[in-house]
């Protein structure tokens, strides 16, 4: 198997401090989350941003404060979101500006909680060509198998450039349940030279993230997409959730992968060649 790429999301755009009163939410605080997940071993760093209150936030300038704060402190691949249900088109596209290594493609259009994720077709082919105009490698979100069908389609018809990389994001009220069944399936739907990561939301998170070890996949870990260390537990920092990984992966004699394996891995330096 190739060495592992762990994925810090530190932030998300959900949930709210009220829930998890130690979340990131400044650029500095993000920064410094990232950081020492870093130095724990995760290789990528996938950033959304939040207000000065903690709302959803697709702010341009934190952004770049975030972004540059992280850049200052070390080398880490840095993975902007593009997501954002009540965002504009404009506004989910502007962080492809500060050309990060990677951009959350978001393969499809879904029930998502209780609102509607709109991404159509001629939306996705926007997004896919903005991102090769600012040399930015798509990560492909799906949230359930139809998605992996989109992406297929959109390289067959030259928009995405493969090799492909996906994250399988699962337990999402509106996409397919965080199941070992359900992450074996997609594994398996994608091209044999596909790169692929996984992510269980809430208390299918470890579940998920160890089937990923096993299975040679990548996995995402952190508080966008758990807040819980254990049962009841709420996480006080995000590197909790990497040390428990690095814990596993070295049972399952998977080394984790450096920001240089990881660029080799997703092939970030051939594929603007």
């Amino acid at each position: 198997m190739e060495k592992l790429i762990i994925t810090v999301a530190t932030t998300g755009s959900g949930t709210p401090l009220s829930k998890c009163p130690n979340l990131a939410i400044t650029p500095e605080q993000i920064a410094d989350e990232v950081y020492q997940c870093y130095l724990a071993g995760a290789s990528v760093a996938h950033i959304h941003v939040r207000d000065e209150q903690g709302g959803r936030s697709m702010d341009f300038a934190r952004f770049k404060e975030t972004v540059e704060r992280i850049r200052d402190k070390c080398d880490i691949l840095i993975n902007l979101t593009t997501s954002g249900m009540e965002f504009s088109e404009e506004v989910r596209l502007k962080p492809l500006e500060l050309r990060p290594d990677l951009a959350s493609f978001n393969a499809g259009s879904m029930n998502f909680g209780e609102g509607i994720f709109i991404n159509k077709e001629d939306m996705m082919k926007r997004f896919a060509q903005a991102m090769r105009e600012y040399h930015v490698k798509p990560e492909i979100e799906c949230y359930d198998a139809g998605m992996v069908e989109n992406s297929l389609r959109l390289h067959r018809e030259g928009f995405l450039s493969g090799p492909l990389h996906y994250q399988f994001v699962l337990g999402v009220k509106g996409g397919m349940a965080a199941t070992e069944r359900n992450l074996l399936f997609l594994a398996e739907s994608i091209p044999a030279d596909a790169t692929w990561g996984a992510v269980g939301l809430g208390r299918q998170a470890l579940t998920i993230s160890t089937m990923a070890i096993h299975m040679g996949g990548n996995l995402r870990v952190g508080m966008e997409d758990n807040i819980y260390i254990r049962k009841g537990i709420l996480a006080e920092h995000n590197v909790e959730f990497v040390d428990r990984i690095k814990r596993i992966a070295d049972e399952f004699e998977r080394p984790l992968a450096t920001v240089g394996d990881a660029r080799r891995i997703l092939g970030l330096d051939e594929v603007w060649a």
